[in-house]
């Protein structure tokens, strides 16, 4: 088979008239002609770290919805289903995604559970670890989030590391706003990669210490404003991802549209093709084809290279796009799950006003980190209740993996004037999580994530949107464009009832992430992230 077009060849930095010869599914010739047709042929994107369960997709679900913008690969941290059912959840993914021929490359999660201060479903400890490590469809160890276990030297947490060192797959890092003495120890356990950065100065450190910077621009976290500068500045020591993208951004965009931004922002072609392409597979030593001769056939043929309009795209030689979708589909999946609790009375979640002030998290709109806040109660009954036009709302934390009580904080940032809103997507563990105005509304549409075994819920009057969750109660078996529908129903069930945030469930599911600073609730109580110990809710 031959494919004439435009030949980018990144690795030369020019693109000239050419044709492909593919034999047996890998790149036997690049050919050099006078002319060729005006469509050009570059490597595939690659997601160089993302949370598929995020996009409440199942892989091959995913798989449908993101090889339409071009991407071929993704390098997936299964971090999400493996807090809930461990190393069979880690299987799940693997399996489903073999089902489709876009592919993915899976981690060993590192950090299940994520910390000890929370109810999770699985433990995965380090002779686990290395005995993933031995397996051919595990390429690195998953972000090292417990990042005070490698700088106070945690044993477990080495053994994790020296693991996957000691197979020679790398280690991918997590490490908010960490620097100085601190960062180099972090580095110099090993850690190469680092998606949480925020500034340009931070990101600079962690380079300057061997750490690739990956330029994260999520459905919650958006970072790609203040690094993309470094893709000129830094081509070879940085990659693109989503980290957690949601089902209706991926039905419209996925690194496609990054790399489109970052050449209106004046970047280099062949710099923005290094990160969104090349640096993954050469980072992470992927059997993905990069457009050289022995190569596997792994390319896209596009319109043009500014918005990368797809024309065409290739897996093994065989094409996987064309004609505007993909030329295959997902089948029928299995639906693991593990999800315990039983129903909420109202009476679980009120809260006796033991004194006159509260901490309250501040959340801000595409932000992960939080601030803190003191504020004088809002009393009923001698039940400390939310306060809508003050923006206190309040949060709740319940266990999917037992019947102990919920854990009860106040949040600012949801500005929700009515109704409750409810999912089983809460980081790291995947407990329940709710914010809401009213008692009652919020231990209702808890109850309804509970009978579906998980899902995101909203409730306000009689009105009420439910989306199951039927895979571990982080994903759906459904095709991606019906769940970005029900998904786009939620969140404009939410700004209906007042939320001005983009992304209210996103932000929701991060307010238990209690490795983040700096102040979250996780199903055993309020947590101080900076100082990594729980705090009280009530102060003098």
């Amino acid at each position: 088979m031959i494919i004439q077009g435009q030949i980018v060849d990144v690795f030369a930095r020019t693109t000239y008239p050419g044709e492909i010869q593919i034999d047996n599914g890998r790149i036997a010739e690049i050919r050099k002609t006078e002319s060729a047709p005006e469509r050009y042929i570059m490597p595939g994107f690659v997601d160089s770290h993302v949370h598929i369960e995020s996009s409440m997709l199942s892989p091959a679900r995913f798989a449908e919805m993101a090889v339409k913008h071009g991407t071929l690969a993704t390098v997936s941290d299964p971090h999400e289903i493996s807090n809930v059912m461990g190393i069979e959840g880690l299987n799940f993914m693997i399996e489903n995604a073999k089902t489709v021929p876009m592919q993915f490359f899976f981690s060993a999660p590192s950090c299940v559970p994520a910390t000890a201060f929370e109810t999770s479903g699985a433990n995965i400890d380090a002779a686990q670890i290395a005995e993933l490590m031995k397996r051919e469809d595990i390429w690195y160890l998953g972000e090292m989030m417990n990042y005070p276990g490698v700088i106070y030297d945690d044993a477990e947490v080495h053994a994790k590391i020296k693991a996957s060192l000691a197979a020679g797959k790398p280690v991918d890092g997590h490490a908010p706003l960490l620097m100085g003495d601190d960062l180099k120890k972090y580095a110099d356990a090993g850690i190469s990669t680092d998606h949480e950065c925020t500034n340009i100065e931070e990101a600079r450190a962690k380079i300057a210490l061997g750490v690739k910077v990956l330029i994260r621009e999520g459905s919650a976290a958006r970072d790609f404003d203040a690094l993309w500068p470094l893709i000129d500045s830094n081509p070879n020591e940085v990659m693109l991802c989503t980290d957690d993208c949601h089902p209706d951004e991926l039905q419209k965009r996925h690194i496609n549209l990054l790399a489109t931004h970052a050449l209106e922002n004046g970047a280099d072609i062949y710099n923005v093709l290094m990160a969104s392409a090349i640096n993954p597979v050469l980072h992470y030593k992927l059997p993905l084809g990069l457009l050289r001769e022995g190569d596997s056939a792994d390319f896209i043929v596009v319109e043009d290279l500014k918005n990368f309009r797809l024309i065409e795209s290739y897996m093994k030689g065989d094409r996987i796009f064309a004609n505007g979708s993909a030329t295959f589909s997902a089948g029928f999946s299995d639906h693991p799950n593990k999800f315990l609790r039983q129903k909420i009375k109202i009476s679980d979640i009120e809260l006796k006003a033991e004194k006159s002030k509260i901490k309250v998290i501040e959340a801000g709109d595409g932000d992960l980190l939080t601030r803190s806040s003191v504020v004088e109660v809002k009393v009923e009954n001698g039940m400390v209740i939310s306060d809508p036009e003050r923006d206190i709302l309040k949060i709740v934390v319940a266990s999917r993996y037992d019947n102990n009580p919920p854990a009860i904080g106040f949040i600012k940032g949801f500005n929700l004037k009515k109704g409750a809103l409810a999912s089983s997507i809460a980081h790291d563990s995947h407990n329940l999580i709710a914010v809401g105005v009213d008692d009652e509304e919020i231990a209702e549409v808890l109850n309804m994530v509970i009978k579906s075994k998980g899902g995101l819920a909203a409730v306000s009057g009689d009105e009420k949107i439910h989306l199951p969750l039927e895979i571990g109660g982080l994903m759906a078996d459904a095709p991606g464009e019906e769940i970005a529908a029900s998904y786009k129903a939620l969140n404009e069930f939410a700004a209906r009832c007042g939320s001005g945030l983009k992304a209210p469930y996103m932000t929701m599911a991060f307010m238990a992430l209690l490795v983040i600073p700096e102040l979250k609730l996780g199903d055993k109580g309020l947590f101080d992230g900076l100082k990594f110990e729980f705090t009280s809710l009530f102060i003098d």
